[in-house]
């Protein structure tokens, strides 16, 4: 499978003709979508036809951030107010009950994914709470408690999977830990491997996912040099081994402000540690561009990886 080892973003509601001779030419992994590609059901439908259509892929991965309320990319044409948070709080109420109008929630959501167009929604969030995490997870974790966490993601993966949905786990190795937003600053957790084990790596450890999603932290008592992203240590010896994930690992937005360099470095060293996939959300073309002749090709996990993704979307 000959595919650009990248994911790209778009800058309006429609393509350009840059926008067409990339995905065209330049084969892409995936592409994902924000609020500012959407503005009505109709167009966004015919926007995902389009890039299917120049991409010549009826399966081609078209990603979103669909997680409800807070981040909520198709909040004018998707309406649930519900978030994480609910669900784990109601969990601790009545399992059944949580689990079944959560699968409910689940597959009401993929539906109206399918119906759009998008085959891929990075969810869930897999970050445990702690007392002093940042606001930027918030809601958008399930609980304080990891088993609780644990058991919703699975719910998860599992209910994306069944409706042809492929879900993504995030932020690998776990960002609840931190007290800062990396979209802003490079966040620093000083908490032991071991502390970190016994709570933000348990929730990731040997799920379904086929696709998670990095966390671009700084976890100083592992790699007091290198965020997630970049660390060979935390992605070999964490993600992994300890963690034991085996499907295909991608960087969180490279253009986000954690990481200090241009953003075809930032892309170089997230592959070179172990990333699989590197992800640009920022939607300028002339970056798409310099970013997709940069990297290359996906290797041969990559590709098989990819083709289990594919026998999903069938």
């Amino acid at each position: 499978m000959k595919k650009k080892a990248i994911i790209v973003s778009i800058k309006g509601t429609n393509l350009s003709n840059k926008e067409k001779a990339l995905l065209s030419n330049e084969k892409p992994w995936g592409l994902i979508l924000f609020k500012r590609n959407i503005k009505s059901f109709n167009q966004i439908v015919n926007l995902i036809k389009k890039i299917r259509k120049y991409t010549q892929d009826n399966k081609f991965p078209i990603l979103i951030d669909e997680e409800g309320e807070k981040v909520s990319r198709m909040e004018s044409i998707i309406q649930h107010g519900l978030n994480a948070t609910f669900f784990g709080n109601l969990y601790l109420t009545d399992q059944k009950i949580a689990i079944e109008l959560y699968k409910t929630y689940l597959n009401s959501l993929c539906n109206k994914l399918k119906k759009i167009g998008v085959n891929v929604n990075t969810i869930p969030v897999l970050d445990v709470l702690r007392n002093n995490t940042n606001k930027i997870i918030g809601n958008r974790s399930f609980s304080k408690r990891k088993e609780i966490v644990k058991k919703l993601g699975e719910v998860t993966i599992n209910s994306c999977h069944k409706n042809k949905i492929i879900s993504v786990i995030k932020h690998i190795p776990g960002h609840g830990g931190t007290t800062q937003d990396s979209h802003l600053i490079m966040p620093k957790i000083k908490l032991s491997e071991s502390s970190l084990n016994k709570i933000d790596f348990y929730p990731f450890k040997f799920t379904s996912a086929k696709l998670a999603m990095t966390a671009h932290i700084l976890y100083s008592k592992i790699d007091k040099k290198n965020v997630a992203t970049f660390s060979k240590k935390i992605i070999k010896k964490i993600i992994r081994k300890k963690i034991g994930f085996k499907g295909i690992l991608m960087s969180d937005d490279i253009s986000m402000k954690a990481l200090k360099y241009d953003l075809v470095t930032n892309a170089k060293k997230s592959l070179e540690a172990g990333c699989n996939l590197v992800l640009y959300c920022a939607g300028n073309i002339k970056d798409n561009l310099k970013l997709i002749k940069s990297v290359p090709y996906i290797d041969n996990f990559t590709s098989k990886k990819t083709s289990e993704i594919y026998k999903i979307l069938r």
